[in-house]
């Protein structure tokens, strides 16, 4: 029978498949994200300003190119497409006149990523975009039907698309010249994006004079979902005129922000409102390998099936059942019986009271936090009862404290729910949303006390001045200016891989220390520092000379080994009794069963917990 062990979920696997269980996920809709690229092709696209390297049509391709590069590594299902308007020449499904697609809704590869840089930079990028597009007519085309062309190409999709977005790149607020006649037929066509579901965004750059929404694209973009996330957010009102703040724009607006889960939050008396968690950070890893069939090198898949050891006949899942050993009786469980006993309660958090934000300590971080906003759509009233709570919270410095289940099969823990107020940039882009970070709580259970080894305290003297070295290497930490250097090469040689490239760019690791600029901020305080700290005589050269030979005599001479971790019998017996085996390390817990002469299944904590009680119940 199938242990008890492999099929419960602990809590500490609850990481883990927060991203792979999609049943736990309550998504609003189901399938692949799709993004067209709609992009001015108009003359005005080409002109650079007296400052600007780059032309606000080769800052798009740019971006573009960021895009299809980052999905093929992040979310390489994705469906993306590249259509320009305003151009000389056409080619798209219905014939019309100046919108020529460049790329069909499909996944990104390295063969449209060498297309778009065709399109960029230099003399030969310039040539080859006339070649392909002809030179721009200006406000003879017609911005509606490009949206049509684009509406085509999602309705020509076979695939389910769960979220449908046009990002608009121009640097020309009024594409029709005035005519009203056009606008009408663009905005009208706008709101039949909308009513299907399509998001309409404006990427817009500098131009001469500056770029007034107001004259017509206003009403073709679609706003924030709800009147609250529209105060919150606001739009998007200056044009980006650098490639940084445009790509930074683009980023925040390629994804749709799905919630992790959707559940209530019960503030009491029958009160509750719906929220969204959100993960705003995930650690970044490798892709893990992929096994392909050696002779056609299509993808292997795994499946598993279950055999009687006897008689070598195939096991149906009603075959089997689960157990569990407490002590030395093997307990029996249905599948309905293992079902009920995963279940403790209904999703959702519980208010329990409200604490100063003094009283949440920087070591109860056990944890990457949640992220919750209120779903508007799910319970009407919801971001008018979270906002008020938001803005109480965070003008009284208070944290409420809440149960949080995430799922049924997961144990509640108690979290701090931490204001954060909206943040916005020179260039109104959000910084930081608005909402609340759910701070996991440590139990007691998690809270250790160490044995600190007993040193020479430092001196007043020597603790100022290390203070003093401190405050000059002080800088503003943000966690995104450091990206691993690990995974920037590994992705930079997969992409010079892919596009046949002699070798990869290279990278810039951020991670290692500016020794010059720190020689230069502290000039004579490390000498200082060390004239405190060391004796007159002191050389660090000879004392790693004279340990690494102390160390190779005690080697050659066979020095003593690091002492066990033993614990005395008669306090193993009492762990036993009382059931705190799980209080000891695996390291004592492996000494132990060495000692007793106990066989063990494995070397995991917990099989090391049943091997000790199996031996003492006997």
């Amino acid at each position: 029978m199938a242990e008890w062990d492999a099929y419960y979920q602990h809590e500490d696997e609850e990481a883990e498949h927060d991203e792979g269980e999609e049943s736990a996920v309550d998504y609003k809709f189901s399938g692949r994200d799709s993004l067209v690229f709609l992009v001015d092709a108009s003359k005005e696209m080409f002109e650079k300003g007296e400052k600007d390297d780059l032309s606000p049509f080769d800052m798009t391709m740019q971006c573009v190119r960021s895009v299809y590069t980052s999905k093929i590594v992040s979310s390489e299902r994705d469906l993306l497409a590249l259509v320009f308007y305003g151009c000389a020449k056409h080619r798209n499904s219905v014939d019309f006149k100046h919108v020529y697609v460049y790329h069909e809704l499909d996944c990104p590869g390295a063969q449209r990523v060498l297309d778009v840089d065709r399109l960029r930079g230099g003399q030969q990028g310039a040539q080859a975009v006339v070649d392909l597009l002809g030179r721009g007519v200006g406000p003879a085309v017609s911005l509606g039907e490009a949206l049509w062309v684009c509406a085509n190409l999602f309705s020509d999709v076979k695939l389910r698309l769960s979220h449908k977005r046009v990002m608009i790149f121009t640097n020309q607020d009024q594409p029709h010249g005035g005519d009203a006649h056009r606008d009408r037929l663009a905005h009208t066509k706008a709101r039949d994006l909308k009513d299907t579901g399509v998001v309409v965004d404006l990427m817009h750059l500098q131009k001469p004079g500056g770029f007034d929404m107001s004259l017509f694209f206003c009403d073709i973009i679609t706003p924030p979902e709800g009147e609250e996330a529209g105060q919150e957010m606001g739009l998007q009102l200056e044009a980006s005129g650098k490639l940084e703040d445009l790509q930074r724009r683009v980023r925040a607006k390629e994804l749709k922000k799905r919630a992790q889960s959707r559940m209530t939050l019960s503030l009491g008396d029958g009160v509750g409102v719906a929220v969204g968690v959100y993960v705003l950070v995930r650690g970044a890893v490798k892709p893990a390998a992929v096994r392909l069939a050696r002779d056609s090198n299509e993808p292997v898949r795994t499946k598993t099936r279950l055999y009687h050891t006897h008689t070598g006949s195939l096991l149906l899942p009603s075959d089997t059942k689960r157990a569990q050993v407490y002590g030395s009786r093997k307990i029996v469980l249905e599948r309905e019986e293992t079902d009920e006993v995963r279940k403790f309660e209904t999703p959702g958090l519980v208010l329990i009271g409200f604490k100063p934000l003094a009283r949440l300590k920087m070591h109860q971080h056990i944890r990457p936090a949640h992220f919750i906003y209120p779903e508007e759509a799910q319970v009407t009233g919801s971001s008018t009862v979270f906002s008020a709570l938001l803005r109480r919270c965070s003008d009284r410095g208070l944290f409420a404290l809440c149960r949080y289940t995430p799922r049924r099969n997961c144990p509640p823990r108690f979290v701090a729910m931490v204001p954060q107020r909206e943040e916005l940039d020179d260039n109104k882009v959000q910084l930081t949303p608005p909402g609340f970070h759910l701070i996991f709580l440590p139990f007691a259970d998690d809270v250790r006390t160490l044995d600190t080894p007993q040193k020479t305290p430092a001196t007043p003297e020597q603790v100022d001045k290390m203070k003093e070295i401190v405050h000059k290497l002080r800088f503003k930490y943000r966690s995104d200016a450091f990206e691993n250097p690990v995974l920037q090469q590994h992705y930079r040689n997969l992409e010079a891989l892919a596009l046949d490239l002699l070798q990869p760019d290279p990278i810039e690791d951020h991670t290692l220390p500016k020794v010059d600029m720190m020689d230069k901020r502290l000039g004579p305080l490390v000498q200082e520092f060390k004239e405190l700290v060391y004796p007159p005589d002191y050389n660090p050269d000879s004392t790693k000379s004279t340990a690494a030979k102390r160390k190779a005599a005690e080697g050659a001479a066979g020095g003593e080994k690091r002492p066990r971790a033993e614990v005395p019998e008669d306090e193993l017996r009492a762990h036993v009794e009382k059931g705190t085996l799980g209080k000891l390390t695996v390291p004592v817990l492996k000494e132990a069963c060495r000692s007793l002469g106990v066989r063990t299944t494995g070397t995991k904590k917990q099989e090391l917990i049943d091997a000790l009680m199996q031996h003492y119940t006997h």
